[in-house]
């Protein structure tokens, strides 16, 4: 492959956003009565509101930034049942039925979106593909024959094969039939276009801070409350969190590059069993949507997933590896796009959609999709819908939130919540031996950052490109954590959960709905 590795100034932007305009809808008043209050502008938030809307209820959708610019805005768009080696797992600590609740409702997500793209005349490139786990080593091959065994007995469309349409030699894959990739930002925001309107709003810049249940509920947001029938919390994270929602998911981060190649970028979309896993498809780009303006076809390539709170890998380094692992296998020409996207993994491996704990009666959730969103969050949309408008849905158990699985869960719990509390314990420790010099910034490079001490509080100093220093509380107020400096975003991010911050401590994504306060130097 290329050796050759020429100067690259990617677009630091998800692809998804830098090809689609941005939105521009009000933000809410104070007084505002609906049938739902839905949370969220991602796929599952807009699924859940034009299938209520359909289903003749009048809905709000609150959203603290613009729609999909958040997890969804960020994703990979895969529409695929396939989600690495996930069946055999499923079918031994849930049984049978509720393995096949999973798939079908994942199948079924993918099937809602070709209708509705169809029936609607969405242009958002949806396209059906295959879709491949591959082993990444001949000791992985067990695994993936493993797999597609138990995908076959739930009726999904797998296959074994050894040869891929990869311009590399791979062990073995298990292979899905007619899965589908398209244009995520496209797609949901002509769904946004028909949920606003005939009574039902889409209001961006309000942020929910709280919700009252009851009869009726009431979503309080920095611009006022609004008063509905039932509640869907469709954020990330539930910033309403009753139930532990904290301590039963988990976030994971992951890195993608939009890359131009020589050749043809292979059909279909990858994943494998590498740990961390690399992931890929192609994009074809028209209209001069490349970042230099021209046409042809992207690669995605990404991976290097990993908990935010283990030390050792900045992330310009995880950038660089995806950078390795697509110059190693295939002809680069250029890097177009990088993003982050950040994910939360339920401690047994399952979204948690449904009510969200047994004691507040009509405030439902949708959460925990552990990087297959497309999919997970469409079928959660469609899942709650039915739940407020039925009473009912056919998937729903596996999904239920309120479940007992000790044993899918209760390992990972124990080693999950040790490491959150490990973090939290190891930065007092670390924060405690700091030092700071007479203005708590001496020697601190232009465009580098650390966490340090003054006053007894922990402090977050950054230097930014024209030697201004700022700081800010460097304890995350969601749960106390101190964050961590992202060196490729200039971010702030808290190990333990996921929320992430400016550098000026305003808040990029939650659970946390408080920003960083600013220090004074």
């Amino acid at each position: 492959m290329s050796d050759a590795t020429p100067p690259e100034s990617p677009r630091e932007d998800s692809l998804w956003l830098a090809t689609t305009p941005t939105t521009d809808y009000e933000p809410v008043e104070d007084g505002l009565g609906v049938d739902v209050a839905v949370v969220g502008g991602g796929i599952t938030g807009l699924t859940a509101a034009i299938n209520l809307k359909e289903a003749g209820r009048t809905v709000a959708v609150l959203e603290s930034g613009r729609i999909v610019e958040s997890t969804t805005g960020h994703t990979t768009a895969k529409l695929t049942s396939q989600h690495g080696l996930r069946y055999d797992t499923l079918v031994s600590q849930f049984g049978e039925k509720k393995a096949r609740q999973y798939a079908n409702a994942n199948e079924a997500a993918i099937e809602a979106v070709e209708r509705r793209v169809a029936d609607e005349g969405i242009d958002c490139d949806f396209r059906r593909t295959d879709a491949y786990t591959y082993a990444a080593s001949p000791e992985d091959v067990e695994q993936v024959r493993d797999e597609v065994d138990a995908a076959r007995r739930l009726g999904l469309p797998a296959s074994y094969v050894e040869e891929t349409p990869l311009p590399f030699d791979v062990d073995g894959a298990v292979r899905f039939d007619e899965q589908a990739a398209f244009h995520p930002r496209e797609y949901l925001l002509a769904i946004a276009e028909r949920v606003h309107g005939d009574g039902s709003r889409v209001f961006e810049e309000t942020k929910a801070l709280d919700v009252d249940p009851g009869s009726p509920c009431r979503v309080e947001t920095e611009r006022g409350g609004v008063v509905a029938d039932d509640v869907v919390v469709a954020t990330q994270f539930p910033f309403f969190d009753r139930a532990g929602y904290f301590a039963r998911m988990h976030p994971h981060r992951a890195y993608l590059l939009a890359v131009r190649i020589d050749g043809t970028s292979p059909e279909g979309m990858y994943y494998n069993t590498a740990s961390p896993s690399a992931t890929m498809r192609r994009y074809p780009v028209t209209d001069g949507e490349h970042a230099d303006g021209g046409d042809g076809e992207l690669l995605i390539v990404g991976g290097q997933s990993h908990k935010p709170s283990v030390d050792g890998v900045p992330t310009s380094e995880r950038y660089r590896r995806c950078e390795a692992f697509a110059r190693e296998h295939f002809d680069v020409r250029s890097i177009e796009y990088r993003w982050s996207t950040m994910d939360y993994s339920p401690v047994d491996g399952v979204p948690f959609v449904g009510p969200i704990d047994p004691l507040t009666d009509h405030v439902y959730v949708g959460t925990g999709f552990e990087g297959w969103g497309m999919t997970n969050g469409t079928a959660a949309g469609m899942i709650l819908a039915d739940l407020i408008t039925e009473g009912s849905n056919p998937w729903a158990d596996v999904f239920d939130p309120q479940r007992f699985t000790p044993g899918a869960s209760a390992k990972r719990f124990l080693e999950e919540n040790a490491t959150v509390g490990g973090s939290f314990v190891g930065d007092r420790i670390k924060s405690l031996l700091a030092s700071i010099g007479a203005d708590g910034a001496d020697g601190l490079p232009p465009g580098d950052a650390r966490v340090v001490r003054r006053a007894s509080q922990p402090v977050g100093l950054y230097r930014d490109d024209s030697g201004t220093t700022h700081a800010v509380s460097a304890t995350c107020p969601h749960m106390g954590c101190l964050v961590r400096w992202n060196d490729a975003e200039r971010t702030w991010d808290c190990p333990c959960h996921g929320s992430r911050f400016t550098y000026d401590g305003d808040v990029l994504s939650g659970p946390a709905v408080e920003g960083l306060l600013y220090r004074e130097l």
